[in-house]
């Protein structure tokens, strides 16, 4: 059996229930009380831990590309936009309390190494490794560093790309995630079967970190296999935002968070049996008995 990963008071791995992540990213517009929101709707939905995105804007990104023009609800150039999605200190320290008051866990995908020592100072139980860091092996070896779970993203990269990052980070406390960096994703972009293909050859929680419309794959990937379920969520979907149209608001969030759930039950054992309540049934329907 492959090896399991606590996160806090959870197990993820074969045999224990789906760790389900609902991932607030950059949803929130620059608004604490949007993101309040969103946590209220990962809570009454049941999910395991809400996620966000924490960058150091001049270190992520050149000083030509957020010189572009971009016009946002932040003003006309792209670094308008980034600067005004980052929370600071003041913010998380809300979002921590808040979090810590409704029960549930957050954590967030770092994309520098200044960002995880930000993100360190509220004590994560675990960090996430975004798919467009995946290739960055610097960020990957300080990230190792705080001796916490790691979950790692694998959109846009190869299997060659991906052998390396887990090489980089060992197997132990590790989650891959199968994912597809479109927003939204398209049907035949989704490849679940490469769930299958994680769980043969790497001996660590798999999960499924999903950018489609709706919420059947999420479902399907879940009974594939997936130990972990990761999806973008969002108070409205019309909102203004890059992410928006591949999130999901409370009703198909609470749709998938509950089919998950009932999947144990539902596909069963695999012993075929004769059921209690079908006795009476083959009383009446059964010519020969």
């Amino acid at each position: 059996m492959a090896k399991t990963v606590k996160i806090d008071n959870k197990t993820v791995g074969d045999g224990y229930p789906c760790f389900i992540i609902a991932e607030i990213g950059i949803n929130h517009n620059g608004s604490v009380e949007l993101a309040k929101k969103m946590i209220d709707i990962a809570v009454t939905t049941g999910c395991d831990a809400v996620k966000f995105q924490k960058r150091t804007v001049d270190v992520v990104y050149t000083q030509e590309e957020l010189a572009k023009e971009r016009h946002s609800i932040f003003g006309n150039t792209n670094g308008d936009l980034k600067r005004g999605l980052e929370f600071g200190e003041k913010e998380y320290r809300e979002i921590d309390e808040y979090c810590k008051e409704k029960g549930i866990l957050w954590f967030a995908s770092c994309w520098d190494e200044g960002s995880v020592d930000f993100i360190d100072k509220f004590n994560p139980p675990c960090y996430k490794i975004a798919s467009a860091s995946l290739t960055d092996d610097n960020l990957l070896k300080y990230t190792k560093s705080k001796g916490k779970p790691i979950l790692l993203s694998t959109g846009m990269s190869t299997m060659e790309q991906i052998r390396h990052a887990v090489k980089i980070l060992g197997e132990d406390d590790l989650i891959i995630y199968h994912c597809t960096s479109t927003y939204p994703s398209n049907s035949d972009e989704t490849n679940l079967r490469v769930i299958e293909t994680f769980k043969k050859e790497f001996n660590c929680p798999i999960g499924y970190s999903g950018h489609e419309r709706g919420i059947t794959p999420s479902i399907v990937a879940a009974a594939l296999g997936a130990n972990s379920v990761e999806r973008h969520i969002t108070v409205d979907r019309t909102n203004w935002g890059s992410d928006q149209a591949a999130s999901l608001e409370t009703a198909g969030l609470y749709h998938m968070v509950r089919d998950i759930r009932q999947l144990p039950s539902l596909l069963g054992d695999g012993v075929k049996v004769v059921y209690e309540r079908e006795l009476p049934i083959i009383e009446k329907l059964r010519r020969v008995k």
